[in-house]
Order: C-alpha cells, then sequence, then structure tokens
C-alpha cells in the first residue's frame, strides 16, 4: 500500500492518479471527509487524520509500506514558518515505530540552511530530519510549480494582466503537478534501498513573460507583465492577507529565488510545457 501525505492538492493528487492508473494500492490522508467520494470511485482508500496528530498519523502509516509526503502550507496568515516547523515535527514523529519501509518526500529548488526564508529553510530541514531518521527516503526538489500562476488566470481576464515578484524576463525552472506526481510514483516503485536526491523541473525554463504570452494565446487579448517593486515586496504581501511574519518570509524567500537561485546542470525533466499546462487549466475550468 502507498500512503499519499497531501493527496488532496496538486501534486499528491497527481501522484496518486499515476500510481492508481498502475494498479497501485493507494490511500490517501486528508483531514476533510467530504473529499472522500472522488477518490474512492477512483479506487483509493481515504484516511482521515489531521496532520498535527502524530499517533493519528502513525496509526495511518502503518496500513501502509511506502508513504509520498508532502509537508502542507501554513494558512498565510499565520506565522508560516512557525506552523510548518510544527507540521514537518509532527510527522517525523510519527514515523517512529510506522513500519514503512520507504518515504519519498516533497523538496524544493534552493531548499538550504537558515531562518525566515520560507520552503527554503522549512524544506531544507524536512530533508535534514529524513536523513537522520532510519527509514530508507527519496527527495524531491521540485522547479517553481506552473500552478502557482493559477491565479494570474483571474487577473489576465479581468485586467489584462499577469503580476509577478519576478522580473518579467527572468527564467525560472518551472514544472507541472502531472510531472512531479509521475516522478514521485516512480521513485515509491523503486526498490526501498535506492535512495537519493533527485531534481524534477519541466521541459524548457519559462519567465513571467511566457506566462502571459501564453495567456494571449489561450485567450485571444494582450496581456502584460506587472511586475511589483522590490521595495513593496512585504507590502504586496501583507495586502494579499499574509501576516507580518510570513510576508517577511516569503519576501525573502523571493530575493534568493532571484538573487542566488543554484541550478542543478543535469535535472529530471518532465514533459508538460507551460502553455499545455494553461490550455489544460482552462479546459479544467470551463
Amino acid at each position: 500500500m502507498n500512503i499519499i501525505l497531501g493527496g488532496t492538492g496538486h501534486v499528491g493528487s497527481a501522484a496518486a492518479m499515476s500510481l492508481l492508473q498502475q494498479g497501485e494500492a493507494v490511500t490517501i490522508v486528508t483531514r476533510d471527509p467530504s473529499k472522500a467520494a472522488d477518490w474512492t470511485r477512483r479506487g483509493a482508500e481515504i484516511a482521515v487524520a489531521d496532520v498535527h496528530d502524530s499517533e493519528a498519523l502513525r496509526h495511518v502509516f502503518r496500513q501502509g509500506e511506502r508513504l509520498f509526503l508532502l509537508n502542507p502550507p501554513a494558512d498565510p496568515s499565520t506565522d508560516t514558518d512557525v506552523e510548518e516547523r510544527k507540521t514537518v515535527a509532527a510527522i517525523i514523529a510519527a514515523l517512529e515505530g510506522s513500519g514503512l519501509r520507504k518515504i519519498v518526500a516533497q523538496s524544493t529548488y534552493g531548499a538550504q540552511p537558515g531562518d525566515r526564508c520560507g520552503d527554503l529553510n522549512i524544506l531544507y530541514g524536512l530533508e535534514q530530519k529524513l536523513r537522520t531518521q532510519p527509514i530508507p527516503a527519496s527527495i524531491i526538489r521540485a522547479a517553481y510549480y506552473m500552478s502557482n500562476w493559477d491565479s494570474a488566470l483571474e487577473t489576465a481576464e479581468q485586467d489584462g494582466v499577469v503580476n509577478t515578484f519576478f522580473p518579467a524576463d527572468f527564467r525560472l525552472p518551472m514544472v507541472a503537478p502531472d510531472d512531479l506526481g509521475r516522478a514521485a510514483a516512480r521513485l515509491l516503485k523503486e526498490p526501498i534501498e535506492q535512495t537519493g536526491t533527485h531534481y524534477v523541473e519541466g521541459p524548457a525554463r519559462y519567465a513571467a513573460s511566457d506566462v502571459a504570452a501564453c495567456l494571449s494565446d489561450e485567450l485571444r487579448k494582450d496581456i502584460q507583465v506587472v511586475t511589483a517593486p522590490r521595495e513593496k515586496w512585504q507590502e504586496t504581501f501583507e495586502g494579499m492577507g499574509f501576516s507580518r511574519a510570513a510576508a517577511e518570509s516569503y519576501a525573502r524567500m523571493t530575493a534568493l529565488t532571484l538573487d542566488e537561485l543554484e541550478l542543478p546542470a543535469d535535472p529530471e525533466r518532465g514533459t508538460v510545457s507551460l502553455q499545455r499546462y494553461i490550455s489544460d487549466l482552462l479546459a479544467r475550468r470551463n
């Protein structure tokens, strides 16, 4: 049995679907039982548990042998660094005595030690904790999610703009959730002793200007990029509903991504292009 923690999100759903399509048994962990019906129709089992409850998680983990692990994002109105460290601690505690034989965990490009840099620090901490516990673990360092641009569809339609914190021509490694899900499924099925860190991105690197161009093609209207000035980043995050602490962390994470992101020489590449992702996004909405 494969346990998917975070199975109702973009990447977890893609991992679960990939495994189910290959005839693998899947249990999806959720704290929202209303999401069970769609997954049971697809052949998955559902386990209801709160990610903060280590004992409940351990009970679920004991039902399987392999775990795909994503640390869930905290509500941005909270101190996200504090809250996400709590969930990391609860998940790691649940591994002890779980009987799991292999873990595949989702991390991010740019993961690094430090403080107040959002996912870059939180997920680096997760990586380190996994390396010091006994269950063999593979790490996926994922490129920037194409799904982070989903909200741009609304502003493109309403205002003709794509809002971003990056310069319009700044190229980023990006990846579609489906490509990450397929990578996770493949790593879960590998021999238990086979571990390592895997950088996964899409078939090319893209900029905000490419997002605007793809939306222009799909919506048949001119779309412009609007970049928030660096000195306004924290204020902009706070205007989006982020707490002051979360805004500070996300602004620092954005700066590190823009200024210091180290790119792997030979990443694993998926097949979903940005154009295809945006086309599929519009098709799903319609």
